[in-house]
């Protein structure tokens, strides 16, 4: 599911803009300009470079979870029984067309994928896995960890 870009280098001016819309992409065009020395349209092409070359993949509201009722943040850890490219690909189909994964990782190690999941209770997650991982049949094993705090979430990316 990961999509690779194909894009020009990025240069000092290009990265003190992402830095800004990392922090917040509402921030007008001409704020950035004057925080980085460059005029307004300068920096909505770089935006719109940017975005077309898929550095910036999305813009998007960041969602309080219990906003919504979605107050249980759980990480799982799944390892699956045949690594063939065929089972893997479905895997992956089937854990991102999952509403309740925020996050799913193909990962090394002992575990094949992690996963972050957004549930409003324990009775949702307990549905989830029967669909997801009992109702599967290349699912070895799963391992759950349930958040007790949420110190730091985020996608920001260091762009020094």
């Amino acid at each position: 599911m990961s999509k690779r870009v194909q894009t020009s280098p990025l240069d000092a001016f290009d990265r003190k803009i992402l830095a800004i819309l990392q922090r917040d992409n509402m921030t007008p065009q001409r704020t950035i300009g004057e925080a980085v020395n460059l005029s307004a349209p300068a920096v909505q092409r770089r935006i719109k470079r940017m975005r077309e070359e898929g550095v910036i993949r999305a813009d998007v509201a960041v969602v309080e979870p219990e906003a919504v009722g979605q107050s249980i943040t759980i990480f799982v850890e799944v390892e699956v029984i045949s690594e063939t490219a065929d089972q893997i690909e479905r895997a992956k189909k089937e854990f991102a067309a999952a509403a309740e994964i925020q996050q799913c990782y193909y990962v090394t190690g002992e575990a094949d994928f992690i996963l972050v999941i957004v549930v409003p209770s324990m009775a949702d997650y307990e549905a989830l896995t029967r669909r997801l991982f009992f109702g599967n049949n290349n699912v070895k094993r799963f391992r759950t960890f349930v958040a007790m705090d949420r110190v730091k979430v985020g996608l920001g990316v260091p762009v020094g």
